[in-house]
Parts: C-alpha cells; structure tokens; sequence
C-alpha cells in the first residue's frame, strides 16, 4: 500500500496538537474512527458495533494515525518503526475481545509497512464510552528518520 492511499489527515476537534516530533520520534494524537469526515460508526462494539464493526474502525483509526505521520513527514518511507500502540475500544458491558478489536489498527500497520517496520509493542484498553461516541481511538509512537 501507498501513501496515496491514505485519506486525508483529521483536523484536531479540540485544542490539542494532532502529533509532536522530538528527537526521532513522532508522537501521535488519539485518533478516532473518521472516514471522509464522518463517522461509519458510532457506539460501543458488543452493543451497536459487531466485533467486525469494531476491527474495521480499529483499521480507519490506524490510517488516519498514518495520514497524520505522512503530513509531517511527507513519506511513509520516513517511518522506520511503529514503536508502541494504544487502542482505547469503547464495548458494551461484557465485552472482552477489546484485543481482536485492536487487531485491526495493528493489520494496517503492517499492511502499510511491513511486518519489519510495522510491528509494534501494543495496548488494548476498553473504555465506556470515547469522544464523539467513537468505537475506537488509537494514539501511537512512531520511530522516524
């Protein structure tokens, strides 16, 4: 996959910076599941999203963190590790496969960069309910040169 496959970078909507570079490091914002400026989905997965649902945010979530990467750097190439990620899931009471649902960002990754650059230490967390009733927010650090 290309950067040109990418979509376009998410404005922030509140006032933080969408990512922070210091020292060789990019420092990505929290992104959720924003696809075209609108979102596919909304609620909690084991409630209104399926697991499937889930996975697939987890993905749209990812490529915005990559879109982010490449409007500061101007290259995916510019990548050299996807160090650590955080996938915060939004589930329904119950919900425990917070991890397959993080799945999904962590395929991106390694669709998009491969399985040397793109594999990553990784969290999966379940939260109640996350900003703009997204499912899943991801937030990553990544390696660039």
């Amino acid at each position: 996959m290309t950067a040109s496959s990418l979509p376009a970078p998410v404005q922030p909507f509140a006032h933080y910076r969408p990512l922070r570079s210091h020292n060789g490091l990019l420092y990505i914002s929290g992104q959720v599941a924003v696809a075209d400026g609108t979102f596919p989905h909304r609620g909690r997965v084991g409630a209104e999203l399926t697991l499937e649902e889930g996975m697939s945010c987890a993905r749209q979530c990812a490529l915005n963190v990559l879109a982010a990467a490449v409007a500061e750097t101007g290259s995916l190439e510019r990548i050299t590790a996807v160090l650590k990620l955080t996938v915060f899931v939004s589930g329904s009471d119950g919900f425990t496969d917070h991890h397959l649902v993080a799945n999904g960002a962590s395929d991106a990754f390694l669709e998009f960069l491969g399985e040397q650059t793109g594999s990553h230490a990784r969290s999966a967390v379940g939260v109640p309910r996350l900003p703009m009733d997204s499912p899943v927010e991801v937030e990553a650090v990544l390696a660039i040169d």
